[in-house]
């Protein structure tokens, strides 16, 4: 077998290489343990339309003084989200601890944020935000942050707006509200990775039945 051949083949084999071993990164999926989520509400707007805030239980401090109220992510949360493309919700839900109450009589909380692919209509983006302590009903769609950052196991999702939903526009008894910007919200949660999705295990077959081949060729070339 002439030098010419062998280094053409193995120039060849060094290419594919380069061009398919790319392929084999890894996505990384990651479940929320704890954290806090605030929330930013205009609250003289809110008395507009018959939602006076008169109080709060078992809430936490917001992250900053820009949030009225923090609620505390319980450890029972089992939300997974993949980091493929920056922030992929892929099941479960963000389970906080505490409730607000308006009017002195209509106390909601315990939320929790889920995603449902057939919310995601106009503005919203499929996540959504229940109330778990008496309604029982989804009170905002969640439009898409403006950014989201993962930094050592930290995770921000940051200037989400939260839009009435149409179940609880019906409940106030004013449909038209529903979409309508009715606060802002902010997660800062810690997670972890629960497991690593690897390419699909075929790029890895190519190369072998690849090599094999290339390995007979040189055999009978010699």
């Amino acid at each position: 077998m002439r030098f010419s051949q062998l280094a053409l083949i193995l120039g060849c084999t060094a290419v594919a290489f380069g061009s398919i071993v790319p392929l084999r990164a890894e996505a990384t999926n990651y479940q929320i343990k704890s954290g806090v989520t605030s929330v930013y509400h205009d609250l003289s707007y809110l008395s507009s339309i018959g939602l006076n805030l008169t109080g709060s239980d078992n809430t936490v401090e917001p992250i900053n003084s820009d949030f009225i109220v923090g609620f505390g992510i319980d450890p029972t949360t089992n939300f997974t989200f993949s980091d493929t493309g920056g922030f992929i919700p892929l099941s479960g839900t963000i389970k906080h601890t505490g409730t607000v109450t308006f009017n002195n009589q209509t106390t909601v909380g315990n939320f929790s944020i889920s995603f449902d692919s057939t919310r995601a209509i106009n503005n919203a983006s499929g996540l959504y935000l229940k109330d778990t302590y008496s309604l029982n009903t989804i009170l905002f769609d969640l439009s898409a942050p403006e950014n989201v950052t993962l930094n050592n196991n930290n995770l921000t999702i940051n200037k989400v707006n939260l839009l009435f939903s149409p179940e609880f526009a019906k409940i106030i008894g004013n449909s038209s509200l529903a979409g309508n910007l009715a606060g802002i919200a902010r997660i800062d949660a810690k997670v972890v990775p629960v497991n690593a999705v690897p390419e699909p295990t075929s790029t890895l077959a190519f190369l072998t039945v690849g090599l094999g081949l290339l390995l007979v060729k040189i055999k009978k070339q010699i």
